[in-house]
């Protein structure tokens, strides 16, 4: 991703390289994109032949962007007798204006062409190089190019215009120029993308954001948002940094589902620019105490596409909570399983939970009572289904074979669940956060029932069966000889021993037994899971350790913000302050932005942290960690008609306040100050 820029807006993104230029590669998704096809594939631009150089880029907003490029190779830009400014930006399609510099003291031709082509790949076909079944036509007219692709009912458009005259043909655009000395030339070129419904119209113009916006449009929405949340100030500058990219970020990933015309937050660019159950919920955990007015879009979206039926193909079951939702070619003519597809066995167990923690900070009783039978829904589903061995656990095993996920935990690579020596389970399995939701979400739901649903004797229910779990899975996870919970049992019952991030979820669940909380944080906290940067996912000494393999030793901010949360919960506000101080820190290598995943090198060894090569930059989970490190540090929480501000800053922070946060208790304002050297020596 370092070589890549990214321009995004809605549904619709952009990246190329560090010219602006787009050249076809089943590599990574290069390309325009909107609804899961690219609608560009080449947009290559040359001047009198030859390719152009990267002199700046201004990449200050997330919806549009600005390259500054010259000819000739980099040791001659002085002498230079001409420049080219490309400015684009995303409002709703993708305009381009490209203009040319003539620095000579004389008249000057130029030819200046474009190169274009769509293939119209699915994301899916990028990923697995899959080849395309339908059937793409050019169309060329006077000044506009006309790129379709047909397969049955499935129709997406890509037209292209430009403001100049152009010697148009099938393969792009070309324009033969002169211009004066010390002059420029200009021409602005316009590319509509359009995706076809069934009865032929352009499925987008129906939605309230859907159609081409002006960038002031866009500014303005953006930053109503960003006036809305809470305002900080702090002493310390990668807080501040972090705080504001944080929230231009969740103003850029939101995008309008097809079907419901809402606006929700996008996973990731570029892989997920869609809705994840997982990462969608943990996302409006993080962001909840901030922006609660984007929370209720996405509830009311997955409680709509819950589960109703047993569906091999997408390992949908009644009560289940979707894993991810796509609109592409594959996804509508079911080679890929996601229209929706329900291959997570977590995000059932966090639906109740972000429902519940969403009452608790807005009072929204009218929500609650409304989805009681979604909710209802999904704790059978974690009794029944969910109890695959009849164990009272909760495990998974894809019933899809072909294209479903072997691994349905939030690690759900391939090799991310092995024993330490590096042998990997067979199947079902049954990680141990996936418990610790499962008991978290019985309690939360107990309170639901007891004091909306009128239902003391399910609430009574409920409460036993957590009481139950959290005995048993203390009893079956622990490694009593190594002091820590194992990763996962595997279909024999037996402990999956390998030592993981993981564990720093239980904490946050509740699920960990008072008496070892003390040595699951000396794990986490300790050389082998903690880089210096943050906790990793593996390891370092586990067999599979990989410190850039993507769940097996990389640092996530995400799983990290979920277990500084742990350790607040279970009392252990210093080391809290050390994984927020570390996210923090880290964040200021990645100019406030922390992506999915960096290496896990030791600190001391890398003295800054190491860029996963194809993180997903920005991505949702990601965004929202300073929002929830800043929870944990100002210690909020809410209780009945009021918030509980118990603030513990890392020492050498400074001051740090949060005004206006809202609630059900209107707003109020959170001031923290790090102690001193004395006092945190007496600590």
């Amino acid at each position: 991703m370092n070589d890549l820029v990214s321009i995004l807006d809605g549904n619709t993104f952009l990246v190329s390289d560090r010219t602006g230029d787009i050249e076809p590669s089943y590599d990574f998704p290069t390309g325009l994109f909107s609804f899961d096809t690219r609608f560009l594939s080449n947009w290559v631009l040359s001047l009198n032949g030859k390719r152009l150089h990267a002199l700046s880029m201004d990449t200050s907003e997330s919806y549009r962007t600005k390259f500054f490029l010259a000819p000739g190779e980099p040791t001659h830009y002085l002498d230079a007798k001409a420049s080219v400014i490309r400015s684009r930006a995303i409002v709703g399609s993708f305009e381009e204006e490209l203009t040319v510099l003539n620095h000579s003291g004389e008249d000057v031709e130029f030819t200046v062409r474009i190169e274009m082509a769509a293939d119209f790949a699915d994301l899916f076909e990028i990923k697995d190089a899959l080849q395309k079944r339908g059937q793409t036509t050019v169309t060329v007219a006077d000044d506009q190019l006309r790129l379709t692709y047909r397969r049955e009912a499935f129709h997406r458009e890509t037209l292209i215009t430009s403001t100049a005259p152009a010697m148009v043909d099938a393969g792009g655009m070309t324009f033969q120029i002169r211009i004066a000395r010390n002059s420029e030339w200009s021409t602005r070129l316009h590319v509509s993308t359009v995706v076809y419904g069934a009865r032929g119209e352009d499925i987008r113009a129906t939605l309230p954001y859907g159609g081409s916006r002006s960038a002031d449009a866009i500014r303005a929405e953006q930053q109503e948002l960003i006036d809305r949340a809470p305002k900080l100030g702090c002493d310390c500058q990668p807080l501040a940094g972090a705080y504001r990219r944080s929230l231009n970020d969740l103003a850029a990933l939101r995008y309008e589902s097809i079907a419901l015309g809402v606006r929700l937050i996008a996973a990731g660019l570029p892989w997920f620019m869609t809705l994840f159950g997982r990462d969608s919920i943990i996302t409006s955990l993080q962001v909840l105490p901030f922006l609660p007015e984007l929370i209720p879009p996405t509830i009311v979206m997955l409680a709509g596409l819950q589960g109703h039926r047993v569906d091999d193909f997408r390992d949908e079951e009644p009560g289940k909570i979707l894993h991810e939702l796509r609109y592409g070619e594959t996804a509508g003519f079911e080679e890929q399983p996601h229209s929706p597809y329900y291959g997570s066995a977590d995000s059932t167990p966090l639906f109740i939970i972000l429902l519940d923690e969403y009452e608790r900070w807005t009072g929204d009783v009218e929500l609650i009572r409304r989805l009681e039978p979604q909710v209802r829904a999904a704790l059978e589903w974690i009794d029944t289904y969910g109890d695959l061995l009849g164990t009272g656990y909760l495990w998974y095993q894809t019933r899809n074979p072909q294209t479903g996920l072997q691994n349905q935990c939030w690690k759900d690579s391939w090799d991310a669940i092995s024993y330490a020596d590096g042998r990997m389970p067979d199947f079902p399995r049954a990680t141990c956060e996936l418990q610790g939701y499962a008991y978290d979400a019985k309690i939360r739901a107990a309170r639901l029932a007891r004091t909306f649903w009128n239902d003391p004797a399910f609430a009574d229910r409920l409460e036993r069966e957590a009481a139950a779990l959290k005995q048993r899975f203390n009893h079956d996870f622990w490694i009593a000889d190594r002091e820590y919970y194992a990763l996962a049992l595997d279909a024999d019952g037996k402990q999956v021993d390998a030592l993981s991030s993981n564990i720093g979820h239980l904490l946050w669940s509740g699920i960990v037994d008072e008496s070892r909380a003390g040595k699951v944080v000396e794990h986490l906290l300790g050389p082998r899971l903690f880089s210096g940067w943050g906790v990793r996912t593996l390891a370092e000494d586990q067999s599979r350790y990989n410190p850039i393999g993507y769940h097996v030793g990389t640092v996530w901010p995400f799983d990290n913000s979920i277990i500084a949360w742990g350790l607040w919960r279970y009392g252990f506000r210093d080391e809290a302050g050390l994984i927020c101080d570390a996210m923090l820190a880290a964040s200021h290598y990645f100019d406030g932005r922390l992506p999915e995943a960096f290496a896990g090198y030791a600190r001391d060894l890398t003295d800054y942290p190491v860029e996963y090569p194809t993180a997903c930059s920005p991505q949702a989970w990601s965004t929202g960690t300073p929002l929830l490190l800043l929870r944990v540090m100002l210690g909020l929480e809410p209780q009945g008609e009021h918030l509980i501000i118990d603030p513990a800053v890392p020492p050498g922070m400074g001051r740090v306040e949060l005004l206006d946060i809202p609630g059900r208790w209107g707003r109020v304002d959170a001031l923290g100050r790090s102690r001193g050297p004395e006092e945190q020596q007496g600590s």
